[in-house]
């Protein structure tokens, strides 16, 4: 049987909800990602898709039908499905147009809805599974699928979470039934989490910052928009419902790790859930009160656990990361600044060991108490890895959220000066031997990083980063544009200086240390022609450097390519940031270069 979970996602498999025995998911196939059914009752797989280029969308519906999305390399494809045991490949919604999936749903009834993008904007469809479909809405926004009522008859569509029509409740009719907060409401953001699953009940659970916090909401056709204040968080949460919808599993992200919650709205009781340290990448409640979760922590890979008693699907073998893990702040002028450190084994009394600083993407994410096979390759080489939740990062409430104060990008390589001086400072890692490596907003930290703060790093590692901000903004995704516009108040015909200012190009030529750089040709998000123009500016400018290119997007399913990267990457520091050795015997495991530079 393959090992599914050697290529691991860090989500749980999706469950039929009549019967919770027979599951779908994303697993590891020669290299690849592709979709299985796992029948836990049998405690047996099936590899349910077999592509070249991988497959990384799967659902499974009230039926005990297998969804999955075909792509071709720019993303683009359609929803197929398949019986639970095989058999033909049949067409979700036949004559469905081509795009991006932007969500699927499927209600008890068989009821379908689905949202596919390109470049002029977001169609949403629905009908039902197995027949042509009908166009619900298009839109030249960059909207997603939220949710699909359980009686089939309400579509909730999401668009970015500050915008005046965050939220969109549709009739399959067609009908607009409410657009929230409204034009009229009040400036916050809005995150769409979903209809209740109880079958008459037409509940939509909702996320809305409220000033410093995070508040629990509802919205129901007959009641409009009700906010939980009682129930609030001061950091970032996400939210299902249980399966009988009388409850809603709460997961928020802390300081690099998770909490959990049950909140029984009627009662207005909140409860804590024990759950040990570390980060729950994915939780779900199940029939009856249990729960499956995905637990891991620095020194663990991901473990799929349940309170229930069910089989899930085996994971890949236990390989604990070498080295002493640790967290620290470090104290600025707008706050402290949370990072998460890991020393190598051979650290102690000696001199400090060589460091990498791991940066992570987003910005709007943060890096967790969780397993990186990065973390584990660069531990295991004798550096020190550094893991910077910066100003922007999650897990740290709305106010850390926002804080730009030094302007895009500069802003977060403060904060990464900063941590450094103070590991210095306490003799954690070495002074002159200090390299950044970090995939897509992480990469484009990187470079602006070297190209403002020459002689504070040795090393640079770049993998599809923004280089400039302009060529991407016009050649990425309506959404990444959108967000850009957000992000620097304009576009940049409008506040030219601004995209200037923070575009790792305008920096190029004052880049003193070798820098290795990674491009994906279909990139949509980090495209190619503006990672060539940086280079080109390396060139011209006389600065050493290496590039590699992947014939593959952004977010791409081919572990093959990722364990390239992390070759290629760990023999240019070892080239330029020499470490200790790592123990005799000691196997690396594969990484995952993924990333995305999107809220």
């Amino acid at each position: 049987m393959t090992d599914p979970y050697q290529v691991f996602r860090g989500s749980l498999p999706d469950v039929c909800p009549r019967d919770a025995t027979r599951m779908v998911f994303v697993g590891n196939a020669g290299g690849r990602c592709e979709v299985f059914a796992w029948d836990a009752t049998a405690r047996r797989s099936r590899q349910v898709t077999d592509r070249a280029g991988g497959t990384a969308h799967c659902a499974i519906d009230a039926d005990g039908y297998v969804w999955w999305f075909e792509d071709d390399a720019e993303g683009r494809g359609r929803w197929w499905y398949q019986a639970f045991e095989g058999g033909p490949r049949l067409p979700g919604l036949p004559g469905a147009p081509a795009g991006q999936t932007r969500g699927l749903a499927v209600a008890p009834n068989g009821t379908v809805a689905t949202a596919v993008g390109d470049s002029h904007g977001t169609t949403v469809l629905v009908g039902q599974r197995g027949r042509v479909a009908r166009e619900l809405l298009r839109t030249p926004t960059p909207v997603r699928l939220a949710g699909l009522s359980a009686t089939g008859d309400l579509v909730a569509v999401a668009a970015l979470p500050g915008d005046d029509a965050a939220v969109t409740v549709l009739t399959t009719d067609g009908e607009s039934t409410a657009v929230l907060p409204g034009p009229e409401g009040p400036a916050t953001r809005l995150w769409c989490l979903g209809f209740s699953p109880r079958h008459g009940d037409r509940s939509l659970l909702l996320v809305q910052e409220n000033g410093h916090r995070y508040v629990l909401g509802t919205w129901t056709p007959e009641a409009g928009l009700t906010t939980h204040p009682w129930c609030s968080f001061d950091t970032e949460v996400t939210a299902r419902w249980y399966p009988d919808g009388r409850g809603v599993l709460v997961r928020q992200e802390r300081h690099g790790r998770s909490l959990l919650h049950r909140v029984d709205l009627r009662t207005r009781r909140r409860t804590h859930i024990p759950a040990p340290a570390g980060s729950l990448l994915d939780a779900a409640p199940r029939a009856g009160g249990s729960l499956h979760y995905v637990w891991t922590d620095t020194a663990h890979p991901p473990e799929l656990r349940t309170t229930d008693g069910v089989a899930l699907p085996p994971a890949g073998a236990a390989t604990l990361v070498p080295g002493r893990h640790t967290a620290l702040w470090t104290p600025t002028a707008d706050g402290p600044v949370h990072t998460l450190l890991s020393l190598p084994e051979a650290h102690g009394t000696a001199a400090p060991p060589p460091a990498v600083f791991l940066v992570h993407g987003g910005p709007a994410d943060h890096d967790r108490d969780a397993y990186d096979a990065t973390v584990h390759s660069l531990a295991a080489s004798g550096y020190a890895v550094v893991r910077v939740n910066y100003r922007g990062s999650t897990g740290y409430g709305p106010d850390w959220r926002r804080a730009f104060t030094d302007g895009i990008g500069h802003t977060q390589v403060r904060d990464l000066v900063a941590v450094r001086a103070d590991l210095v400072r306490r003799r954690l890692i070495a002074e002159q031997a200090v390299a950044l490596w970090g995939v897509s907003w992480g990469g484009y930290l990187v470079l602006l990083a070297l190209g403002t703060q020459p002689g504070l790093w040795q090393a640079g590692v770049a993998v599809k980063p923004v280089a400039d901000w302009v060529a991407a903004h016009r050649s990425t995704t309506p959404a990444l544009r959108a967000l850009d516009v957000r992000m620097f108040g304009g576009t940049p015909d409008e506040v030219p200086e601004r995209y200037a200012r923070s575009s790792p190009l305008t920096y190029a030529a004052d880049v003193t240390e070798p820098l290795f750089v990674v491009g994906a040709t279909k990139d949509t998000k980090c495209p190619p022609g503006q990672i060539r123009a940086y280079l080109k500016a390396l060139d011209e400018a006389g600065v050493g450097h290496e590039a590699m290119w992947l014939d593959t997007g952004h977010d791409g399913y081919d572990g093959a390519a990722h364990v390239a990267v992390l070759r290629r990457s760990l023999r240019f520091l070892h080239t330029h940031l020499p470490a200790a050795r790592r123990p005799a015997g000691h196997q690396r495991p594969p990484a995952r270069t993924g990333g995305s530079r999107s809220h």
